[in-house]
């Protein structure tokens, strides 16, 4: 996978969902949550073609099930509401029948069809929905979206995050220029395939529909299947994205002259939110990065990749600043992939500390000073090949046990 280059678009210094042609949107606290913003909605001046991929998890809340057989039957969509502070998920039938009135009741609001609306919620498992505070907050959403409302949106989707996360780029394409921003939210449960994690990107481009999803799929697992901060899969994981045509240009696909110009600018809005989304792990104090080069494949690297990222240990020796190789190795090998440990490099930052698959004298004190850093980054060369994929996620310190350990009260 290689890495975007910010000549290839203009990253914004502000930006997010709103940025881009022809969308609004607007946060606030309905009263799910006892006072910070807990609603959310985004809506397209126009009909948008979206695309969706969702949590893998067997258990799914309402949400998921919904907008993925939503977006089967007809690939369109003109809003998204958000809740957070409650997740919808193990409510069984009721469940159900609030996420259907959570849609329905929106799309009223708005003077849309009920399949214009998706929905999304995010907060404990198993506790039903206040429907009475959401339904009374989705009236009211839907009567303060405005094009400066994307932050509000950013803000409202939180749990345990410590902040918003949120990007925007342009570039030109025929001529005319695009936008495409995004907003996420993610902190703890955070695993590939996916995790407690929500992204939407919107972009004022018109896109082909089977193309965006193609997109969409391949873009996913590069960045949001590639992050973790605890080795949990959640039940309400979703990325939507509604591209509304706005810009003007040339229906792009993969014909396209433009066409890897447009997929390289939204990878980079995806790699920047999952990138956001691992850098604010629960109770982490610094970004995790793994890179692993000269596989034989990049499927290969990529599930090395995953599984150092993802190696308990690797992330309390990174917490630690202890420059544990051996740790590395371990996860690169029990991984599943097929690989010569003999010929495989390890380094820490510029530091190399193993060759051959045996250890180096090092400078122990130099290795400690990087790791000691906000953003550490392990690379793993294989020797044996020319494919390169990185993982992203975050140290595991004291402070992610005592907050999951309090998660509900």
């Amino acid at each position: 996978m290689k890495t975007i280059e910010k000549t290839t678009c203009t990253v914004l210094s502000a930006g997010g969902v709103t940025t881009a042609q022809g969308f609004k949107a607007t946060g606030l606290h309905s009263g799910i949550k006892k006072k910070r913003k807990d609603l959310g909605l985004l809506v397209s001046a126009v009909p948008a073609v979206a695309a969706g991929v969702f949590t893998t998890n067997l258990v799914r809340a309402a949400c998921v099930t919904q907008n993925e057989a939503q977006l089967l039957a007809q690939p369109y969509l003109q809003a998204i509401v958000v809740n957070s502070g409650n997740a919808n998920a193990c409510t069984g039938v009721q469940g159900d029948q609030d996420a259907k009135t959570m849609r329905a009741e929106t799309a009223k609001a708005l003077g849309l069809a009920d399949d214009a609306v998706a929905i999304a919620s995010t907060g404990v498992i198993g506790v039903p929905l206040p429907m009475a505070p959401l339904l009374a907050g989705i009236g009211q959403a839907a009567t303060t979206l405005a094009q400066a409302g994307g932050d509000f949106f950013a803000e409202a989707m939180l749990t345990t995050d410590t902040g918003k996360k949120e990007v925007a780029v342009q570039l030109l394409l025929d001529g005319v220029t695009v936008t495409i921003g995004g907003a996420a939210k993610g902190s703890g449960m955070i695993h590939p395939n996916m995790a407690t994690m929500l992204a939407f990107v919107t972009t004022d481009a018109a896109v082909e529909p089977a193309a965006l999803k193609r997109l969409l799929s391949r873009t996913t697992d590069q960045t949001y299947n590639r992050i973790t901060v605890d080795g949990d899969t959640s039940t309400n994981d979703m990325v939507l994205v509604l591209a509304n045509g706005m810009a003007g240009n040339d229906t792009l696909d993969e014909t396209h002259p433009q066409w890897t110009e447009f997929a390289d600018a939204f990878r980079y809005v995806s790699e920047k939110l999952a990138k956001d989304i691992a850098r604010d792990g629960e109770g982490a104090t610094k970004l995790l990065e793994v890179v692993v080069n000269s596989a034989p494949t990049e499927g290969i690297a990529s599930v090395i990749a995953k599984s150092v990222i993802g190696s308990s240990l690797v992330k309390t020796a990174v917490f630690g600043a202890d420059a544990n190789w051996g740790r590395i190795l371990a996860a690169a090998g029990y991984s599943g992939a097929q690989f010569d440990p003999n010929l495989l490099d390890i380094y820490i930052g510029s530091v190399q500390v193993a060759q051959n698959g045996m250890g180096l004298v090092f400078d122990e004190e130099t290795a400690r000073e990087y790791l000691l850093g906000d953003h550490v980054v392990l690379t793993v060369n294989l020797n044996q090949g020319e494919e390169t994929a990185s993982a992203y996620g975050c140290d595991l310190t004291y402070d992610y046990v005592r907050i999951n350990a309090s998660y509900r009260t």
